[in-house]
């Protein structure tokens, strides 16, 4: 679920990079301005952004930010 979130949020962020640069949406593009399904994909990539956001605060060594940090403080 982790990877699958990352790689929804690098999609999404790339995206983003696209709209600033250039000013093409390539979710747009693809599934239309507006439409249905791009809704669909920006509140899919939405949310496993949100869950990217709870991956910052575990403390169960899933993650390999909180991981470097207990091995730097041992």
């Amino acid at each position: 679920m982790n990877k699958l979130a990352l790689v929804l949020t690098i999609i999404g962020g790339l995206n983003w990079l696209l709209i600033g640069i250039f000013g093409f949406n390539f979710v747009s593009s693809i599934f239309g301005v507006g439409s249905a399904l791009s809704r669909i994909v920006y509140i899919i990539v939405g949310v496993a952004a949100i869950w990217c956001i709870t991956m910052l605060f575990r403390r169960d060594g899933q993650n390999s930010f909180s991981s470097r940090r207990d091995r730097a403080t041992t």
